[in-house]
C-alpha cells in the first residue's frame, strides 16, 4: 500500500483536505459504491494514527481494482477543488449554462454578475484579461441568436483576446530568456516580432499587465544602455501596479529583475550593487521570496554578500539570524554558518570567519566555492601564503572535477588564477601592478573585481 499511487496522493492531503475527501467519497452523487466507501473508511483510520493500512486476505485484484477506483474518486475531488478555487469565475459557467437553456433573464444576470465580480477583484494580470475575453464570448453567442442584424461585441471579443495572450506570450519570452542565459539553451518564440511591434505602435505597454513584461523582455535582451532604459520604465510601472498582480506572478517579475541585476553585478555595472539590493529588500517586505515558508539557500546567499556589499553589516547578520529558520533544514547550518562567516570577514573578524567555516560541511558545490573564495581572501590578507598556495591548488582541482558548477566554472577559474599572479607580484614594480590591475578591470565576469582592486592599490 505504501508505494500506490493513491497512497502518495492521499500524502499529500492536509487534515482538512482528507476530512473533506471523506465527506466526497460519502456522497452518493459522485460515489455510490460501498466497497469503496469501506475500503478507504479504512485508509483514513490509518492515515489518522499514522500507519501504513493494511488488507489481509484481500485478493490483490480485488485490492488494485478499488485502489484504481479511489484514485479516480480522488482525481475528480482535486479537479472540483480546483475548479472552485475561484468561486466567482464560475459566474461565467453559469451563465454559459443559462444561456444553452435559452433562460435569456437569467443569463444576463449571471454574465452582468460575472463582469462585476471581475472588475471588483484587484489582480489585472493575463488570467484578468482571459475571464473578460471569455464573458464577451458569452455575450457574442447570446448576441448573435437574438440580434443578428445589429453591431455586435467583436471587436470587445478581440481586444481582450489579444490582450490575454500578449500578456501570457511576453510573459514566456521573460522567461524564456532567463532560463536560456544560464542552461544555454535556446527557445524558439514564435510571433514575438509582430507582438513587440503591435505593442509599440498601440501603446499596449500602458497596460501594466503587457508592459511589464514588454519593458522586461527588453532589458533582458538589448544592450546595456537600452537595456537600462526599460529596466527604470519596468521599476516605474512595478511601483504602482504592485498590488495588480497576485503574489505566485509578482514573484516571478521580482526573480527576473534580481536575475538581471546579479548579471549585472557579475559584470560590475556602476550602481546596480544598490539597485539589486532594494530590489531584495522589497521582496523580503513582500513575503516573496518564502514558498512554503521557506527561502531558497541561493536567495539567501545572495542577500547577504549584497548587503555586505552595500556595507549593510548589520542589517546582513540580523538577516542571516532572522531568516535562518526558514532555510531547508538539510542546509540551514551550512548555509547559516557559511553567512555569518561573511560576516565576519567583512568585520576583519578573521578568526571568527575561519571557526564559522569550521563548523559546517558544505556538500553544494556553490555554497563550497563561497567557503574556499572566502578562506582565500582571508589566507590572502593574513599573509598566510604558505596556506595560501596550498589552498588553491586544493581549488584548482575542484573546479576542474566538478564540471556540474557550469558558467561558474569561468568566474572561480579566474579567481584562482589572479590570485596566484597576485599572491607573487612584486608591488614595487609598478608597471607589474598597474598591467594585472588592467587586466582584471577588463574582464567582464569577475564577482570578486572589487577585492582585487582594492589589494592591488
Amino acid at each position: 500500500m505504501e508505494k500506490t499511487q493513491l497512497w502518495l496522493a492521499l500524502a499529500t492531503l492536509s487534515a482538512a483536505e482528507l476530512r473533506e475527501f471523506d465527506k466526497f467519497v460519502r456522497s452518493p452523487f459522485f460515489n455510490s459504491r460501498q466497497k469503496l466507501m469501506a475500503h478507504f473508511e479504512k485508509i483514513y483510520a490509518a492515515r489518522n494514527k499514522g500507519v501504513i493500512p493494511e488488507f489481509p486476505g484481500m485478493p490483490n485484484t480485488e485490492f488494485r481494482l478499488l485502489n484504481s477506483a479511489l484514485l479516480k474518486l480522488l482525481e475528480k475531488y482535486l479537479i472540483y477543488k480546483e475548479k472552485f478555487k475561484d468561486p466567482e469565475r464560475g459566474k461565467i459557467k453559469l451563465a454559459a449554462a443559462y444561456r444553452k437553456r435559452n433562460l435569456t433573464k437569467h443569463f444576463k444576470i449571471a454574465l452582468r454578475d460575472a463582469r462585476q465580480s471581475r472588475e471588483k477583484q484587484q489582480w489585472r494580470h493575463a488570467e484578468y484579461f482571459h475571464d473578460l475575453n471569455l464573458i464577451e464570448w458569452e455575450q457574442y453567442k447570446h448576441e448573435i441568436l437574438e440580434h443578428r442584424t445589429e453591431t455586435l461585441n467583436i471587436q470587445n471579443v478581440s481586444d481582450k483576446m489579444d490582450q490575454a495572450f500578449i500578456a501570457r506570450k511576453l510573459r514566456l519570452a521573460c522567461l524564456a530568456i532567463s532560463h536560456q542565459a544560464v542552461y544555454k539553451t535556446d527557445y524558439n518564440i514564435n510571433l514575438l516580432s509582430p507582438i513587440l511591434a503591435f505593442v509599440q505602435e498601440t501603446n499596449q505597454f500602458e497596460i501594466p499587465a503587457i508592459g511589464l513584461y514588454y519593458h522586461c523582455y527588453y532589458f533582458l535582451s538589448s544592450d546595456f544602455d537600452t537595456g537600462e532604459q526599460h529596466f527604470q520604465r519596468f521599476r516605474e510601472i512595478l511601483n504602482r501596479a504592485a498590488n495588480s498582480f497576485p503574489d505566485d506572478e509578482l514573484r516571478t517579475m521580482y526573480l527576473l529583475a534580481l536575475n538581471f541585476g546579479i548579471k549585472k553585478l557579475n559584470e560590475a555595472r556602476e550602481g546596480w550593487l544598490e539597485i539589486t539590493f532594494d530590489l531584495y529588500k522589497e521582496a523580503l517586505a513582500l513575503n516573496l521570496l518564502l514558498e512554503n515558508n521557506q527561502i531558497s539557500r541561493f536567495a539567501f546567499n545572495n542577500i547577504t554578500a549584497i548587503a555586505l556589499r552595500v556595507g549593510a553589516l548589520d542589517w546582513a547578520e540580523q538577516f542571516v539570524l532572522s531568516y535562518r529558520p526558514k532555510l531547508e533544514r538539510q542546509w540551514r547550518d551550512a548555509t547559516a554558518s557559511l553567512n555569518l562567516a561573511r560576516v565576519a570577514y567583512a568585520r576583519k573578524d578573521y578568526r571568527e570567519a575561519l571557526l564559522h567555516l569550521q563548523r559546517s560541511d558544505y556538500k553544494d558545490l556553490i555554497n563550497n566555492l563561497i567557503a574556499k573564495t572566502l578562506q582565500l581572501k582571508i589566507y590572502y590578507e593574513t599573509d598566510e601564503f604558505d596556506l595560501l598556495t596550498s589552498h588553491l591548488a586544493s581549488m584548482k582541482n575542484y573546479i576542474r572535477r566538478h564540471t556540474a558548477i557550469g558558467y561558474h566554472r569561468n568566474n572561480y577559474s579566474r579567481l584562482v588564477r589572479y590570485t596566484q599572479q597576485m599572491s607573487i607580484l612584486n608591488f614595487s614594480d609598478q608597471k607589474a601592478v598597474a598591467a594585472l590591475r588592467k587586466k582584471i578591470e577588463q574582464e567582464k565576469v569577475l564577482s570578486e573585481k572589487a577585492w582585487f582592486l582594492e589589494m592591488l592599490v
